[in-house]
């Protein structure tokens, strides 16, 4: 294949593209298949000679679609989406073409000032203080993972990656509501699972201050190095969000650091009204959310922002003699903010985004989407056996029938069904069922049918 045949087969492409998006709703959310089915219809080896375009395509159309989740989905209500509006899609096609690695700034130029420049709209759209600067991860595992390693470091004097921890026994202090990669992040960076100290919470399920001082304060008594606290603002089991600024003051009064995970729940954050669930947070020192999540801009796009970047460049960065841009020292590299090395040009499909939807357009969105979930979990409040365990937070809110086996069977009914897709949850020790709206093309109907399915699916 050739530069000349990617034309004509880009084209096809974007045909086959408009094509899937426009019948979307025709096709079930998640595949009706068994492990093994996708692997059995490929050969076993790679081929020797060269196989026709026209045979690869088809046998794309033939396994592809049919064999998956498709996230895309309007009815995709299942863990948070990872949406793709058209505007960044085709920002994705143009830097695919281009196949930059915008490792330095003199290896991309363009995608190290746009990136700068995205973190500047983006930190102004929130509402954060002028003086946040910030990079684009991949993920908010990999940015969380950064903000600890820098923990890490600054309680060991920025010794830890050179002689090692040497038995220190350090804490980190979340809350149970916090993700999964805040657990990650305190294995992968050497902490260890059990310096992970999950702070009591109260009925809301946030963060307790005074149970945070207690904890540091304790851990202090007993010998032990407290390093910084995780903070959750939109938990991904409940939407729970902690009391940001009451907790970052306990942390402030012992010299700790804070992070604040709102990977989900940063986007609605444009929307001025919402942001009293996360007051006090400019007195974080780092903060991630992920646009890729609520904003429309395409899987994957992750920003952290940053109060001071110098921590975690000190703890990050590398700067080897073939590294180096000769005669720019004090320019920006981004790879020095970040765990890779190579880095894609993401801020594209963010400057597309952006000036495609406008700020109004995502507001409208995001509110509407809000405002729907909470009208669809007042119609499945409405039916019988059905009982709902949290209130919508934002766009999220859980359900169950009257016992765990019964709310099981109902989930795989609704999944094997097909119109709708919904994932499931321990809240309390109880199996619940999540909701969570935020498709960039859903439509009040789209929402309105979960109540429909369910009352189908419990009713027969």
């Amino acid at each position: 294949m050739n530069h000349d045949d990617l034309n004509h087969w880009s084209k096809r492409a974007a045909d086959w593209a408009s094509d899937y998006h426009r019948n979307l709703r025709n096709r079930p959310v998640r595949a009706p298949l068994l492990p093994g089915a996708i692997a059995r219809q490929l050969p076993a080896t790679a081929p020797d000679a060269p196989e026709p375009m026209e045979a690869i395509f088809a046998d794309f159309e033939r396994i592809v679609p049919p064999g998956m989740t498709h996230w895309q989905h309007p009815r995709f209500f299942a863990y948070f989406p990872a949406n793709a509006a058209p505007a960044s899609m085709l920002a994705e096609q143009l830097a695919n073409a281009m196949a930059c690695q915008g490792m330095l700034w003199q290896t991309s130029p363009a995608a190290t000032e746009i990136e700068q420049v995205m973190v500047g709209w983006l930190r102004g759209a929130l509402g954060l203080p002028a003086g946040f600067v910030g990079t684009i991860h991949d993920s908010a595992t990999t940015a969380t993972l950064s903000a600890i390693l820098t923990m890490r470091e600054q309680a060991l004097g920025f010794q830890s990656n050179i002689s090692g921890m040497h038995g220190k026994v350090l804490r980190i202090y979340a809350s149970a509501q916090t993700h999964s990669s805040v657990d990650k992040a305190v294995r992968v960076a050497g902490i260890g699972q059990d310096n992970l100290v999950k702070v009591a919470t109260d009925d809301s399920f946030s963060m307790r201050p005074d149970a945070l001082d207690a904890a540091i304060r304790a851990d202090l008594a007993l010998g032990m190095l407290p390093a910084g606290v995780v903070l959750c603002a939109g938990g991904t089991s409940i939407g729970a969000f902690d009391r940001i600024g009451d907790c970052i003051a306990v942390a402030k009064a012992h010299g700790l650091p804070v992070h604040v995970d709102a990977a989900w729940a940063g986007s609605a954050m444009i929307c001025p009204e919402f942001r009293a669930l996360w007051a006090g947070i400019e007195g974080a020192d780092s903060i991630v959310f992920n646009p890729h999540k609520w904003l429309g801009v395409q899987f994957d796009c992750a920003i952290q922002f940053l109060r001071d970047p110098g921590p975690q460049v000190k703890t990050l960065g590398l700067r080897p003699s073939y590294l180096e841009t000769a005669g720019r020292e004090e320019i920006v590299n981004f790879n020095e903010w970040t765990v890779p090395l190579g880095r894609r040009f993401r801020a594209l499909k963010l400057w597309f985004t952006l000036r495609a939807y406008g700020l109004d357009g995502l507001r409208a969105r995001i509110r509407n989407h809000v405002q729907w979930a909470q009208a669809s979990c007042t119609a499945l409040a409405a039916l019988p056996g059905v009982k709902i365990i949290t209130q919508p937070i934002l766009s999220l809110y859980t359900f169950a029938l009257a016992d765990d086996a019964q709310t099981e069977r109902l989930l795989h009914r609704i999944n094997d069904d097909g119109r709708i897709y919904l994932t499931q949850t321990l809240h309390e020790g109880r199996y619940v069922i999540r909701v969570q709206v935020g498709q960039f093309d859903c439509t009040q109907a789209d929402v309105m049918m979960i109540a429909q399915v369910v009352a189908e699916l419990i009713g027969d």
